[in-house]
């Protein structure tokens, strides 16, 4: 008998296609966690993406479950030890995406540089802001990464490509493995970059607190397509009505959907909805290694 396969979330549709002409697959995105808790038994595998939270409940209702997949990097939104405890194994696709991520944060460089976001909102209400909008440029700038993973090193050599000089933070890489890219001590890294963009996993505190960002340049740039609740959303508010920062780019958000206008319509800040990912590219590769996954545990 085929493997019972849930998926959760959008996946390409060619990859769809097939995961469902090799298994039997029931496509049901969407669910609330109740209808999540009710639709889980029987199945011996699902797949998520980052909008689907597969807590303690739905993990206590799977009786043949045997792997969930992950079609992405973090794994934040899955109580994966939980998981594991019950013989559930935990997968993800840690490389699919690195490359639309980074050019993700990339483009809100360039926002925030030159006022990209800010002018095509004021355009729109007729106004025309040129002289105040005086941009920079990014070649010479100190782009500080914090989080020198797959991510941080697609970041890191695109933006040496146009001319930035790279120092970068790990608490547990000690060498970025990039010539040119120097480790240093993260609060060398807050007070010396120009740009400081995020690329770790959530903790249980924000990795850039109030304390953090005192430490950065009153003209940096803040970059978040990291992981929501990397950065203190109120800590960051205050600091930007406080007038810190040159502009802030977010894609990921403390709540998701976020509710945080006063954030989303601070004129510094350039927002997307989590789109890091949510490139057709990424959603192909994604796709396919999530298809990989399966045909190990399942033929």
């Amino acid at each position: 008998m085929s493997a019972k396969v849930l998926i959760c979330d959008p996946l390409d549709p060619a990859v769809t296609a097939t995961i469902k002409e090799k298994y039997d697959a029931t496509e049901k995105a969407g669910m609330s966690p109740e209808e999540l808790v009710q639709n889980v038994p029987g199945f011996d595998a699902m797949i998520v993406r980052s909008a689907t939270k597969v807590r303690e409940p739905a993990i206590n209702a799977m009786d043949t479950m045997k792997v969930i997949i992950r079609g992405g990097v973090g794994l934040d939104n899955i109580d994966v030890s939980y998981a594991r405890n019950k013989g559930i194994n935990v997968e993800n696709t840690p490389t699919a995406s690195s490359p639309s991520v980074a050019e993700l944060a990339l483009g809100h460089i360039f926002s925030c540089l030159r006022f990209i976001q800010a002018s095509n909102v004021t355009m729109r209400k007729g106004e025309w802001n040129k002289k105040q909008y005086k941009g920079k440029e990014i070649a010479g700038k100190v782009l500080g990464i914090i989080g020198i993973g797959r991510i941080g090193k697609e970041l890191a050599q695109k933006a040496m490509a146009l001319g930035a000089k790279v120092i970068a933070y790990d608490a547990y890489i000690p060498d970025s493995g990039i010539e040119g890219v120097r480790m240093v001590p993260k609060e060398t890294l807050l007070k010396e970059s120009d740009i400081i963009s995020l690329h770790i996993p959530a903790g249980e505190e924000p990795e850039i607190g109030a304390a953090e960002l005192a430490m950065m340049k009153d003209d940096a740039i803040l970059i978040n397509c990291a992981r929501g609740g990397v950065v203190d959303e109120k800590a960051l508010l205050d600091a930007l009505n406080s007038g810190k920062f040159w502009g802030v780019g977010i894609d990921v958000w403390e709540q998701e959907p976020t509710s945080n206008l006063d954030l989303i319509n601070h004129p510094k800040v350039s927002a997307t909805p989590h789109l890091g990912a949510n490139a057709k590219e990424a959603m192909a590769r994604v796709g396919g290694e999530v298809l990989k996954i399966l045909e190990q545990y399942f033929g």
